[in-house]
C-alpha cells in the first residue's frame, strides 16, 4: 500500500507543521492507516519548542515528491561478477527473464553489462569473423565447471588463454595433417573414444583434450597425459553440445559493454525519459549517492503509474506547495488562506474555511466525528492556532478559533495566554538565522497579474533583531528577489506584543511609491496594527502592484 504523504507549504510554519501532524494522526484513526505527516522545509525554533514541549518527532522531510527512479526501477538487482561464465550469465537470464545484467564486485560498483545482444554477436560472429568461432579465451577451470566435466592432470587450471578448438571426428591421415597447422600447446581437442586420435594428440602434447560421451579415458592415456602435460577433461555432452558449451565458458568481462548509461536513483523521471527511451541500451543500472548499484531500469518501467498521493495543510496553490506536486495525485486541501491556482486530476475533498487557522479546522474535524483528542495531538492544535491568530489577537480571528482554543486548553491544561509568551519567547528567528534564511523562513510566493512575487512573515518580540541586521537583511531579499526573477519580495517582521509591523520591500520604485504606509528609513515601511499576512498585507500588497501595474501601460515601469 502506497503512503499517503499530509504535508504543509514550503518553509513552513508552526500551524503548518502542528495541522500536517495532527490531520495525518487524524486520517489513521477514521481508516486511512498509510497517512504520514511530512514536511517540504525546516523547522525553526520556535516549531521545535513545540514539538519538544508535546513530545512528538517532527514529520518526515520530503523536499521532492515528483516521480523518481527509485520509485519505478527493479529493487532486487540480479547481478553477476566479473568473472562469471557466458554459460551461467545465459542461465540467470533464462530464470529470471531478463536480458540485461550488471556485472557488479564486492562494493556494487558496475563495471560493465552483459546482455543477450553483445553475447548473440559473440556466439554468432559475421561472415568476416567466422574463424572467431573456433576461439575459446577461458580457463581450464571454467570449462570444466561449464561442462560438469570430470577433470584428468588438469596444468595451470586457473590461468586463463586463448585456444583453438578442434574437433577430433575424421580419419587419422587427416587429423595429423590438421594438426600440424597449429601450435599443439594452443589447442583444445574434442574427440570420442578413438585411442588413436587420442594417443596421438597426447603425444604431440596439446593443451587440452575433452572426451564427450562420458566415455572413459584409459590408464596408459591417462599416464601418458601426465608425463607429456596434457590435461583432460571427460564431458557427459554428445561432441556437439560440448563444442558449443566450450566457447560459453568465456568470462562476461570479455563480452561485456564497458562504456554503458545509468541513472541515480534520486533523478526525476521526466528529466531522463527522453534520454533513456532515445537510447540504444534496454536497461540502466541506477546508483546511489555513493556510486553503488541500487536497482536497475528498463525502458518498460517509464509506463509505470506511481502511486505516491497527496494530503495538502495550510496551503491551496501550486507555488507553496512541495516541489512535485502537481505530477502526483491530490487526495485532499484542508486550508483556510485564499484560493489559489490549482487543479486537480479528479474531485477531491476540499475543505477551505475563513478561520485564523488551519489547526482550527482540524479540530474541529476530531469533533464532529466523535473522536477524542490526544493530549498531545491537543497540544500541537493549540499551538497553531496561537501561532497563526497570535492568541487570537489577529484580525484573522473568528470565533470558531476562540471556541477551539478553550476547548484544547481544557484537554492540555494549558493557559493560552501564558503559553503565547512561551511560544513567542522561544526563538527569535533574526537572532537565530542567517539574514538569508530568515528571510526565507516563512516564506510564500504568489502570482497576481503575470507577476510573481514573495512575502515573508517574521513574528518576534520588538524590532530590535531587525534594525540591527537591517541592512544585510535588505542585501539577502535583493538577491532572493533575483535569483528567483519576482516583481519584487516583502519581509513582514510582526512584533506579537504590540500588535504592530514593519515592511522591507525589495522591487520597482513604482511599486513602493504605491505604498501608502509611512516609509521611516528607505524600503521600510511602518504599518501600525497591521498583523495578518493573509487577510490585511496580502490583499494591500495587490492593490499596489495594480497601481504600479497601472503606471507601466503608460511605458513608466521600473523593474
Amino acid at each position: 500500500m502506497s503512503e499517503i504523504l499530509v504535508i504543509g507549504h514550503r518553509n513552513p510554519d508552526t500551524d503548518s507543521i502542528c495541522a500536517a501532524i495532527a490531520y495525518a494522526d487524524f486520517k489513521q484513526k477514521t481508516g486511512v492507516a498509510n497517512a504520514v505527516a511530512a514536511r517540504c522545509g525546516d523547522i525553526n525554533d520556535r516549531i521545535d519548542f513545540v514539538l519538544r514541549k508535546f513530545r512528538m518527532a517532527p514529520p518526515r522531510f520530503v523536499a521532492d515528491v515528483r516521480p523518481k527512479v527509485r520509485d519505478v526501477m527493479e529493487h532486487r538487482v540480479i547481478q553477476v561478477a566479473l568473472e562469471t561464465s557466458a554459460c551461467e550469465a545465459f542461465e540467470i537470464m533464462d530464470r529470471y527473464n531478463i536480458r540485461t545484467l550488471p556485472i557488479l564486485d564486492d562494493e556494487r560498483t558496475c563495471h560493465g553489462l552483459v546482455s543477450v545482444f553483445k553475447m548473440s554477436k559473440f556466439f554468432l560472429p559475421s561472415h568476416a569473423r567466422l574463424q572467431d568461432t573456433r576461439r575459446v579465451l577461458t580457463s581450464l577451470n571454467h570449462l570444466q565447471k561449464t561442462l560438469g566435466a570430470q577433470g584428468y592432470e588438469l596444468q595451470a587450471p586457473d590461468k586463463e588463454e586463448e585456444l583453438i578448438l578442434m574437433i577430433g571426428s575424421m580419419r587419422m591421415d587427416s587429423f595429423e595433417k590438421r594438426l600440424e597447422e597449429y601450435d599443439p600447446r594452443e589447442l583444445l581437442l574434442v574427440c570420442g573414444d578413438r585411442e588413436d586420435i587420442q594417443l596421438y594428440a597426447v603425444e604431440k602434447k596439446i593443451r587440452i583434450m575433452i572426451i564427450t560421451g562420458g566415455l572413459k579415458v584409459s590408464d596408459g592415456i591417462r599416464a601418458l597425459a601426465k608425463a607429456n602435460g596434457v590435461s583432460i577433461l571427460v564431458s557427459e555432452h554428445d561432441s556437439a553440445t560440448t563444442a558449443m558449451l566450450c566457447r560459453s565458458a568465456v568470462s562476461v568481462k570479455h563480452i561485456r559493454t564497458e562504456h554503458f548509461l545509468h541513472f541515480n536513483e534520486d533523478e526525476p523521471l521526466n528529466a531522463i525519459r527522453n534520454v533513456a527511451i532515445s537510447s540504444q541500451f534496454q536497461a540502466f543500472p541506477v546508483v546511489d549517492a555513493f556510486k553503488r548499484v541500487v536497482g536497475m531500469l528498463s525502458k518498460t518501467d517509464f509506463t509505470k503509474r506511481v502511486k505516491r498521493k497527496l494530503i495538502l495543510v495550510d496551503h491551496n496553490e501550486i507555488s507553496q506547495a512541495v516541489k512535485g506536486a502537481d505530477q502526483v495525485d491530490i487526495l485532499e486541501i484542508i486550508d483556510h488562506h485564499r484560493i489559489g491556482a490549482l487543479t486537480t486530476q479528479q474531485p477531491i475533498l476540499f475543505v477551505n474555511r475563513p478561520v485564523g487557522s488551519t489547526s482550527t479546522i482540524i479540530a474541529e474535524m476530531y469533533l464532529h466525528a466523535n473522536l477524542e483528542i490526544p493530549k498531545p495531538i491537543a497540544g500541537l492544535l493549540l499551538s497553531g492556532i496561537i501561532s497563526d491568530t497570535l492568541n487570537l489577537s489577529s484580525p484573522t480571528s473568528t470565533e470558531t478559533d476562540s471556541n477551539m482554543l478553550q476547548r484544547l486548553e481544557a484537554i492540555t491544561h494549558i493557559n493560552a495566554t501564558e503559553f503565547t509568551d512561551a511560544l513567542f519567547s522561544s526563538g527569535s528567528v533574526l537572532t537565530h538565522r542567517t539574514p538569508e534564511t530568515a528571510i526565507i523562513n516563512d516564506c510564500k510566493e504568489y502570482r497576481e497579474r503575470g507577476r510573481a512575487f514573495s512575502v515573508a512573515q517574521i513574528e518576534e518580540i520588538g524590532f530590535e533583531q531587525f534594525w540591527e541586521q537591517r541592512d544585510l537583511l535588505y542585501e539577502a531579499l535583493e538577491q532572493h528577489r533575483g535569483e528567483r526573477q519576482y516583481f519584487f519580495a516583502a519581509l513582514f517582521i510582526t512584533d506579537v506584543v504590540r500588535q504592530s509591523s514593519l515592511l522591507l520591500v525589495s522591487g520597482s520604485s513604482q511599486l513602493k511609491s504605491a505604498i501608502q504606509y509611512n516609509q521611516i528609513e528607505p524600503d521600510v515601511y511602518e504599518l501600525p496594527g497591521i498583523v495578518s499576512r493573509k487577510k490585511q498585507l496580502l490583499p494591500y500588497l495587490i492593490k499596489c502592484l495594480e497601481n504600479a501595474l497601472g503606471k507601466e501601460t503608460d511605458g513608466q515601469m521600473d523593474t
